[in-house]
């Protein structure tokens, strides 16, 4: 059963959030799962438009339901003198304040970094970006894809032959999540010292830094690892190959050992394990494609069951290839009860995965996710606004 916001670590902090799209929220959600409340402004009508990119989950988009839950729904219309009236008694009572619209708004709002910290001197801004609130790219608007292609990622993902897009938002993900621990860090450091400092993350440079392997590689190795498909770039034996029953059976060679037992065990050839051809592991990159010749003939002799069975018992890594159904099934996550259901608006219950960081004796919040304005009107009412006050801001259009 899922914990109340009160036992939880980030109790009594409040969170403000002008948050779209994937970056923010995906911050502000972990947040509110430590017991955070989160409190997201939206646009009056439409609100995030994250909610409108599919309807496949009853009706929901299948990015929101992941994003959003355990959060308070707020619709404004910070266009309007009222809203950002409203914005500001949010933020008078606030812990953090997070956005990630487009580049100059807030500023241009009046609720800038510098603007925030003269007014409010306790507020922790954080500020998620495309390429940096400064420098010559501050003003361009970022998406996950131009990222991926910026940093070079998609020049690494895919066949020899075709590149292609990871097939999650991963820059997105890389600048929520440093964008969480920023804020975090920053709480801890306003708890323990008093001083608060702001937090700026672009999504280039949150991937950039997981860029760096193959940064490093390129820059002192003459040339950028290839695409190698299910293959890994820099080390070999490492992918997938396909059994006698046409199954794909992933699996990775790290060290020596286990290259002894490869070759002794499942391929049944000790004599690769002195061959000069294989004999270390630049050798065996070097020389990928025959060793792949030999790997592939093996495993075709074998259905994937023994290929498994046989790569276990030598003490060699190795995985099935599944596909997005496997995973959903996966044993894993039954075994260890990973699945909790969670509300989305129209009451309807779609499991969700619990986070992934286990704290003993604390369970995570899993509250429903937010219709748009869902909590506008008890919101206004704790900042002390009357109910004739709230109608006349909805006759105004300001909620």
């Amino acid at each position: 059963m899922a914990a109340s916001p009160e036992d939880l670590p980030l109790s009594g902090i409040t969170v403000i959030s002008l948050e779209q799209a994937v970056a923010a929220p995906l911050a502000t959600r972990q947040l509110a799962d430590l017991g955070a409340r989160v409190i997201k402004v939206e646009r009056p009508g439409g609100g995030d438009f994250a909610r409108r990119y599919d309807t496949t989950v009853h009706g929901e988009s299948s990015y929101f339901v992941w994003l959003n839950r355990s959060k308070e729904s707020l619709s404004l219309d910070l266009k309007s003198e009222r809203g950002r009236r409203i914005l500001e008694q949010l933020l008078a009572g606030a812990d953090v304040f997070v956005q990630n619209l487009a580049p100059g708004a807030t500023t241009r709002m009046g609720f800038g970094t510098e603007a925030l910290a003269a007014r409010f001197p306790s507020l922790i801004p954080c500020s998620v970006s495309g390429y940096g609130t400064s420098g010559p790219w501050a003003d361009r608007k970022a998406y996950d894809l131009l990222v991926q292609c910026q940093t070079g990622l998609v020049s690494l993902t895919g066949s020899p032959d075709e590149p292609a897009r990871v097939g999650i938002s991963i820059a997105d993900i890389a600048a929520g999540m440093y964008a969480y621990s920023g804020i975090l860090t920053a709480l801890f450091t306003r708890a323990t010292t008093g001083v608060v400092r702001a937090v700026e993350v672009s999504l280039f440079e949150a991937l950039a830094e997981w860029l760096s392997q193959p940064a490093y590689y390129t820059r002192f190795g003459g040339a950028q690892p290839p695409r190698v498909g299910t293959q890994h770039a820099t080390i070999a034996p490492y992918g997938a190959y396909t059994c006698a029953d046409g199954e794909d059976v992933l699996f990775s060679i790290q060290n020596e050992r286990e290259w002894t037992a490869l070759c002794e065990d499942i391929l049944e050839a000790p004599g690769l394990v002195d061959d000069p051809r294989f004999a270390t592991g630049s050798a065996r990159v070097a020389r990928r494609e025959q060793l792949n010749a030999i790997v592939s003939e093996r495993f075709a002799e074998s259905d994937s069951g023994e290929v498994t069975k046989l790569l276990d018992e030598a003490g060699i890594a190795n995985a099935g290839v599944n596909d997005i159904d496997g995973f959903l099934a996966h044993p894993v996550l039954a075994g260890r009860n990973r699945w909790r259901d969670v509300r989305i608006p129209g009451g309807t219950a779609v499991p969700a995965l619990l986070p992934p960081v286990d704290l003993a004796g604390s369970s995570p919040r899993m509250d429903p996710v937010p219709a748009v304005g869902e909590h506008t009107e008890r919101i206004l009412a704790e900042l002390g606004h009357s109910t004739a006050d709230i109608c006349a801001l909805r006759a105004q259009h300001v909620l």
